[in-house]
């Protein structure tokens, strides 16, 4: 994510980059929900950071996101990969 810097810019933590499945609330209080978003998640402040552009391509720019959690695709990956 070359777009993202290595620590958040509002706590100066270190960032955790993976793919995440994130619900976003819009204005008019519906949700959106977005699986295997490549993101960035703040150790510190649990912030999640989108490329920009993303979160065009998603259709959430007036969204906000109220939960973000690791995507399973990855946890089974990273379970695959220890298996070998």
């Amino acid at each position: 994510m070359t777009w993202l810097r290595d620590h958040c810019p509002g706590c100066d933590r270190s960032l955790v980059e993976s793919r995440f499945d994130a619900t976003f609330r819009m204005p008019d209080a519906t949700e959106r929900l977005c699986f295997g978003i490549p993101a960035a998640l703040c150790t510190g402040c649990h912030q999640l950071y989108l490329d920009p552009d993303l979160i065009e391509l998603l259709d959430v720019p007036d969204g906000r996101c109220v939960f973000a959690i690791e995507s399973d695709v990855v946890m089974r990956e990273r379970a695959g990969s220890l298996a070998e």
